[in-house]
């Protein structure tokens, strides 16, 4: 490798994910490892009746592989980077999962199957995996906020960031030294940067799949470096690497680094309380809250109007949103999300059935909602994503209502008791409560888990 990678940023980075040990982890800090990976198998067992998702997995099955991970739902078996793809898939698909934005976007979750089904090829055990999954959180939520003015603001998707965490993450599982985990971050880095446009106008299912194909790139990498193959060893700051190419993005590297194995962050990483886009949430919540406590039903609505950031006002409600015919673009519309909360009180993931789509009450409301921008609201984001409501009802009543932070953000938590709960709704159509014991016990205790392939074996499902 030469001296280079030696002072090379992904050799930094390499230098925390080699000398990380389950020891290390705090107990809080574990604690919440557990509580992402339960909630992710719930998202991801939600997902698998869904005809995308039998879409892919037809696809990873017919890849053929080495079987020697096992899929969500089906239980099938092939090589650990199809499963990690298929599996990430499932997790992301309702976008339900967690959610991380004080600087740059991104879901973290998308890559724990990234340490999970490499773990489980290798006949490695829970603490191994745990290990993998805090290397994910820790490296990428420091992307995160290391990017000005971010990836995203600048067209391209969060991809574009995992791709530079999930080598190290699949590297670590595999035991990876130090120059291989410095070619294997430099392989997956120098090959899969993904365009925002995956998630911009028309949605289509690359909206799910940008990321896992990233959490699965990573493992590749991970596995050529681990046959000797070489990659660029500066392939963030070095000619046409990140920093060169992304001209327009400030990569702060004191950020990047910053008390890695000391300064813990997967604890400000936050979860999803409806399975939609982020900055639906605030918006949805203050919407939810008036109608309930005022007792409203959508028959009583004459107007909603949202102020919220610029983003929401043009990317989420931008005039296909008005008019979804599509989950994935059910879930990314703001308007067609507040006509359900208004309807039904909630969103769910039967909120995107085709035949919710085009549920009536939901068509009516989606006249009567208007989004638009405010620039106070643009001056305090990404660190603050306040939505203002106001509900004007058929008979002259007007009511407003001001949300800062969604349910499942870290300034307003969601309860043990409440992850459960979700799990439990997200799992129910394909588990029944028996089954459903055993995954939330076993995850829970997820480092005494010796076998990940009998715990593999939990997440499969009989319907």
């Amino acid at each position: 490798m030469g001296n280079t990678g030696k002072t090379s940023l992904t050799g930094r980075m390499a230098d925390f994910v080699l000398g990380l040990r389950f020891e290390d982890i705090p107990a809080a800090e574990l604690k919440e490892a557990k509580r992402f990976l339960l909630d992710s198998v719930g998202c991801a067992l939600a997902a698998v009746p869904n005809a995308d998702m039998a879409a892919m997995h037809r696809f990873v099955a017919r890849q053929g592989g080495v079987p020697e991970a096992t899929v969500i739902g089906s239980g099938l078996r092939t090589n650990a980077a199809n499963a990690a793809l298929m599996n990430s898939l499932l997790v992301r698909a309702l976008d339900y999962n967690d959610i991380f934005w004080e600087q740059d976007p991104s879901h973290p979750s998308d890559i724990i199957f990234g340490a999970v089904s490499p773990a489980e090829a290798a006949g490695l055990d829970g603490r191994a995996a745990l290990v993998g999954i805090l290397v994910a959180y820790e490296l990428e939520l420091r992307w995160c906020l290391a990017c000005f003015p971010g990836v995203r603001e600048v067209g391209w998707h969060h991809a574009t960031l995992t791709q530079l965490v999930s080598p190290f993450v699949a590297g670590k599982v595999y035991g990876l030294d130090r120059d291989q985990l410095v070619a294997a971050a430099g392989i997956a880095g120098s090959s899969h940067y993904t365009l925002g446009g995956v998630v911009a106008g028309h949605l289509t299912n690359m909206k799910n799949t940008a990321d896992p194909l990233a959490t699965q790139a990573g493992v590749l990498a991970a596995q050529m470096a681990m046959e000797g193959y070489s990659g660029p060893v500066e392939v963030i700051e070095g000619k046409e690497g990140f920093q060169h190419v992304l001209h327009n993005v400030e990569l702060k590297p004191e950020i990047l680094l910053d008390g890695l194995g000391t300064k813990w962050l997967i604890t400000r990483c936050g979860y999803k309380a409806f399975p939609t886009e982020a900055l639906t949430h605030q918006p949805m919540s203050a919407v939810q809250g008036i109608m309930k406590d005022e007792r409203l039903v959508a028959e009583d609505v004459a107007s909603i109007h949202i102020q919220t950031t610029t983003r929401g006002a043009d990317i989420l409600s931008d005039p296909s949103k008005y008019d979804p015919q599509t989950r994935e673009t059910a879930d990314h519309s703001l308007p067609y999300c507040l006509a359900a909360v208004a309807a039904d009180g909630g969103v769910y993931p039967n909120s995107f059935a085709e035949e919710k789509l085009f549920d009536p009450r939901i068509r009516t409301l989606l006249k009567k909602i208007k989004v638009v921008a405010n620039p106070e609201i643009d001056a305090l984001f990404p660190g603050t994503k306040r939505a203002i409501a106001t509900i004007t009802t058929n008979d002259g009543r007007r009511f407003e209502r001001t949300v800062d932070h969604a349910k499942g953000s870290p300034e307003n938590p969601m309860s043990d008791e409440e992850l459960v709960a979700k799990f439990r709704a997200n799992a129910s159509a394909v588990m029944d409560t028996a089954a459903q014991d055993r995954v939330i016990e076993a995850t829970m205790d997820f480092e005494k888990q010796r076998d990940l392939a009998a715990y593999m074996q939990l997440l499969v499902t009989a319907r």
